[in-house]
């Protein structure tokens, strides 16, 4: 899979949350974890978090939205389930994403919202855990970008292999002067 994502929560206040959603996030290849004004000891959460992934994960904290800072080109996406949501079955990924996920009782601060350049719902009848949801944008963005092969017409595996990448001919670029 090409490109890259973090992703991160705002004003979390529990511990077993947070823990589920760094040590999903360490399980499905983060390349960051962030927190946005949390309530609880986010460092201090090894007890859910088996995996270890504050070893393996850097982790970024700020106090406010104004404070984040994402690498060049990486767009945020937040999770939320406002009006114009896109649904997360018909939402294109962006190759380099931070992914940020509200409260648990409540939603994303309109000032978070600002920041976003899409956000997106999980099509659910109600909200789940931050964990939850966290892990179902994670298992999403890597099926919809990840090389797996064609689900068969009939229930089952696949019966054909992914077929092979094929790579172009060799380019060599020259100094140009």
């Amino acid at each position: 899979m090409r490109g890259y994502f973090g992703i991160g929560v705002e004003e979390v206040s529990k511990e077993g949350n947070v823990g589920n959603l760094v040590r999903s996030a360490h399980a499905f290849g983060a390349s960051f974890f962030f927190a946005i004004a949390p309530h609880v000891d986010v460092k201090a959460l090894r007890v859910s978090d088996t995996s270890g992934a504050f070893d393996h994960v850097p982790y970024y904290q700020y106090d406010s939205p104004e404070q984040m800072d994402w690498p060049q080109g990486c767009q945020l996406v937040g999770v939320e389930l406002i009006e114009d949501s896109i649904e997360l079955p018909s939402f294109k990924h962006p190759v380099r994403a931070a992914y940020v996920l509200g409260p648990e009782m409540g939603s994303l601060s309109p000032e978070t919202l600002k920041h976003c350049d899409f956000t997106v719902q999980i099509p659910m009848k109600f909200c789940v855990n931050v964990g939850v949801a966290g892990a179902l944008v994670m298992y999403d963005r890597l099926l919809s970008m990840g090389r797996f092969a064609d689900r068969p017409a009939r229930a089952g595996g696949p019966i054909d292999p992914i077929a092979e990448h094929i790579h172009g001919p060799r380019r060599i670029q020259r100094n140009r002067k």
